[in-house]
This record gives C-alpha cells, structure tokens and sequence, in this order.
C-alpha cells in the first residue's frame, strides 16, 4: 500500500466536517503532507503529537517510513520551510536530514481526527478527546459529547488526586494548578484554551457549576483571575494545566485501536510519545 493510499483511507474513515461545519477542503485543510514523497510503498506507522527529532528517530529504528502527527513540524502554522532554508537554519537542517536519512514522510492529522471518529451507534466523537477519555479510564465519568470539550461527573474527589492521576497515566513531569490543591472536585470540564476573551467560559464556571477546568493553554488574564479569587474566597473552583501537547496526544496514541481496519492487520503500526517538553524548579 503507497502513503498516499494509506492517508486517503484515514481520511475516509473521519466524520470529514471541519470546525466551520463544511466538508473539510483538501486544499485549505490543515491536514497536508509535511514532508516527503507520498508515492512510496509505506513500510510502517508511527503516530505521535508532534514530530519531534527523538520521534523521528524512533520511527526510523522501527523501519516506519510514515509519520502521523497532529501538530506542525517545522515550528509555524503552515509549516513553511522556506525562511528556514533562507537563512540556514541549523536546527532546521539537521531535522530535515534526519527525515531524509530515514525517506519518512509525515502527514499532519489534526482537522480529520477532530472532524470525528464513528462509535458503535452510529454517532461521531472528537478523536482527540474521545482518546483522552479512553486512556485515563473515565469513559463512566463523561457525557460522550466530545465536540472540542469534554463534561465528566465525578464521585467526590480533590484536584490534587485528579492531578497526580493525570501526570501518572498520561506519562508527565507534572502539571500547574491555578487554586487550592485539596479543592473538592466533582464536576470537571476538559476544555480547549484559556487565551483571551472568556467571558463566556466565565459563566459557565459558575452557572454551570464546575469545580475544575483542564485546559491546554492558559494565560494569567481573564478566567484564570477568576479562579484563582473564586479560590480565594474560599469557592470550589480550580484550573489544571497539563500543555497543548500533553493533553492531545493521548488521541494520537489511540488512532491504534482502528489503524487496522483502515491499513489491515499487516501494517506495522507503533505510537511514540513526543513527551513532556516542560521540566519544574521548584
């Protein structure tokens, strides 16, 4: 089976409606080949979050020509090469190098997972969030919308647990908590950014009565302010961080459990932990 084949029945296998609500356009996507020759006979998969040098390697140890990632490679939305090439990017070079040592091609899936994969009864989930919820084992906990977020109900517990729990299972260095530690935790929203404008997730804190939000990026401003004076005057509210990368790639690690009905049984088909890049003084 050629890459490109492989990469075209990925994509059929997704919902295929992009965050605009039309059918995602090949052309305008995302999701496009980052780098390599797609006409190759594919040798093997590796599937990570972003394709970073170590995964790279890894790939190539292994004998995958054919990196799936969910991020950009070459550190810039588009994935433009040529104001490295421009100036000689030694980083660059060496990254390219590598690629080019081990003839990988990587191809960038982050519109079509989203765009969802199908569940037994007939609905589609977010990828990403339908593989972070597998993972951590709280598929009893969810209310299977997984559209970009994702509502749990838990037995009462406390941030601190729910912390540690996620720097265990998910394989991290640790994480930031805006608020008390022994917060008491029963509703938890799993949600995407925390970058600007929020008043709206603001309301929902508090109407909706969540006591944790997980979030991907976080800036000190706005509902981070929030919670940490809800906090102050002593309310269940609480934000956990873990990063962009560490909260996604769990998706990445699940496209395994239905790379097979796509490729077949006889595809070598392997995920690499880009990993934590975060490291804590404390």
């Amino acid at each position: 089976m050629l890459i490109q084949e492989v990469i075209e029945g990925i994509e059929r296998y997704y919902g295929g409606i992009g965050f605009d609500g039309q059918t995602i356009d090949d052309q305008t996507t995302r999701d496009q080949i980052l780098y390599g020759d797609a006409a190759q006979v594919c040798t093997g998969i590796v599937t990570t979050c972003w394709a970073s040098a170590a995964v790279i390697q890894e790939a190539k140890a292994k004998g995958a020509n054919l990196i799936i990632c969910h991020e950009a490679l070459f550190w810039n939305h588009g994935d433009r090469t040529d104001w490295l090439a421009e100036t000689k990017n030694e980083t660059f070079l060496q990254k390219k190098a590598l690629l080019d040592d081990g003839g990988i091609v990587v191809w960038r899936n982050h519109d079509y997972i989203h765009s969802g994969i199908p569940l037994d009864d007939g609905s589609y989930a977010d990828g990403i969030f339908y593989g972070l919820i597998q993972e951590l084992g709280w598929e009893a906990y969810a209310d299977r919308s997984y559209h970009l977020e994702v509502l749990l109900n838990f037995p009462e517990t406390t941030v601190s647990a729910i912390g540690k729990e996620l720097i265990e299972k998910l394989r991290l260095n640790g994480a930031k908590v805006i608020g008390r530690l022994d917060t008491k935790v029963r509703k938890v929203l799993i949600y995407g950014h925390v970058v600007g404008d929020d008043n709206e997730l603001i309301k929902r804190l508090e109407q909706e009565e969540i006591d944790l939000l997980i979030t991907m990026e976080l800036f000190d401003f706005t509902a981070s302010e929030y919670v940490e004076d809800s906090s102050l005057l002593l309310a269940n509210k609480a934000i956990l961080t873990l990063g962009h990368f560490n909260t996604e790639e769990p998706g990445m690690k699940y496209m395994l459990h239905y790379l097979s009905e796509i490729v077949g049984t006889d595809m070598p088909t392997y995920f690499v932990q880009s990993g934590d890049m975060y490291h804590y003084l404390t």
